[in-house]
């Protein structure tokens, strides 16, 4: 085991100092811990649970089972951590979705039949609610919250032993999972920044209740439609001196698109289709943007992208719905390298605490390598070489410890850079 861990240098310590300086409600125990975890996690071969952790840290796997349960303010942390590579003048957007997370036994809470996109159908296990921001200009998310999602009431098998779920924690028999997405996304829009207005999903949140909860949060929905789904066109003609206004004008025919708008092509083949049409089943006027693609003339694709901002343009829903996948990538890399899958622990507290800190070392990483982005060349974000150089750094001091070498002169020689970079994808 590694009896000293250095802080991975200055470069990713500089910006969680600065941000845990800035939360005077940190007690100094958890503030360090929190300091060391971030490098530990960083410099970490194989799983990220309580054993492995202590053999990269000082601090021992009792220590951090009792800190992993400890409460922290992810959103604020998370919050001040976007506000370094943000200001007023960037265009910001706010994503949400849900990703399925492996876990075996019976007594972890939240257990329970979730959707599993790479298996294409239900499995047990866990899953969690994740809310990010979205730079437009720099196409890519950071991450802002995560929750995760309660079990259904008599979904499984109750435990039987103290960690078993508590009315308040299980869903009540009218409530639904959109119910917790929306009440995910409630809790999380007081750390938004200011310039936000427009809040992307993909199709599974597109239900009356949720666009009806995300416009009372005074935030703009952009989402995807059913390419059958029940819309009506608006009446424009004159109107009637007797009887009720006509409102609508005959169901839209997603084969036949001369009655929408040809708002141009946005790359070879694919064309978009635009209007302001009435949705039956979301109850209100939308602006729909219809992505056809004739790649293969003989079977063209259709997806129909809305927005319940009816003044936005076809091409800007576009943009934001594909930027969207983002928060995907947020998922893969807090998956691959930060241990978002290998929490040993099976409570809500800690489990809460897991998911969080797996997700906040992907953003810091992220946020800390456009810090040090030079303009002049193209952004390349690889968080394996993030860790390959994290893990070169700690064993290089590692051995300047235990041989008692001169580390001034150790880190002054020309091929500290080479070691301190081997192994590295992109150095």
């Amino acid at each position: 085991m590694f009896g000293h861990i250095h802080l991975i240098g200055k470069w990713l310590m500089t910006v969680v100092t600065q941000i845990l300086d800035q939360m005077p409600a940190i007690t100094k125990p958890q503030r360090k811990f929190v300091l060391v975890l971030f490098a530990t996690i960083l410099a970490l071969r194989g799983r990220l649970n309580f054993r492995n952790l202590a053999r990269y840290s000082t601090y021992s796997e009792r220590t951090h089972h009792r800190q992993f349960h400890q409460s922290f303010d992810f959103p604020a942390f998370n919050r001040r951590a976007i506000a370094h590579v943000t200001d007023a003048a960037t265009t910001l957007l706010v994503a949400q979705d849900a990703t399925f997370i492996r876990k075996s036994g019976k007594q972890t809470y939240g257990l329970d039949k979730f959707w599993n996109g790479c298996a294409h159908r239900n499995e047990k296990g866990l899953e969690l609610s994740a809310i990010a921001i979205l730079d437009v200009a720099r196409r890519t998310a950071y991450p802002l919250s995560a929750h995760q999602t309660p079990p259904r009431r008599n979904s499984l098998k109750e435990p039987s032993s103290e960690l078993a779920a508590t009315p308040q924690t299980t869903f009540q028999p009218e409530e639904t999972r959109i119910d917790f997405y929306l009440q995910h996304l409630a809790q999380t829009v007081p750390f938004l920044p200011q310039q936000v207005r427009y809040a992307v999903f993909d199709g599974a949140f597109a239900k009356r209740k949720f666009v009806a909860g995300v416009a009372e949060l005074d935030l703009h929905l952009i989402s995807l439609l059913r390419v059958d789904a029940n819309l009506r066109y608006l009446y424009t003609g004159a109107k009637a001196r007797r009887g009720r206004p006509k409102a609508f004008d005959g169901k839209v025919n997603f084969a036949d698109l001369s009655r929408l708008d040809c708002a141009g092509e946005v790359a070879p083949h694919i064309t978009l289709y635009t209007a302001v049409v009435n949705s039956v089943s979301l109850k209100r006027n939308i602006r729909i943007c219809v992505v056809l693609n004739r790649t293969k003339p003989e079977k063209p694709r259709r997806v129909v992208l809305f927005s319940t901002d009816c003044e936005l343009s076809a091409h800007t829903i576009y943009d934001y719905y594909t930027l969207r996948f983002q928060i995907e990538f947020l998922f893969r890399d807090a998956k691959q390298f930060t241990g978002l899958n290998d929490c040993q622990a099976r409570d809500k507290e800690a489990l809460h605490f897991h998911f969080n800190m797996a997700l906040a070392a992907v953003g810091v990483t992220k946020i800390e390598e456009l810090r040090q982005h030079r303009a002049s060349q193209p952004p390349v974000f690889s968080l394996a070489s993030w860790k390959q150089r994290a893990f070169n750094e700690q064993l290089l001091d590692v051995f300047i410890s235990k041989l008692a070498l001169e580390p001034t002169v150790i880190k002054s020689h020309p091929q500290y850079d080479y070691l301190r970079t081997y192994g590295a994808i992109a150095a």
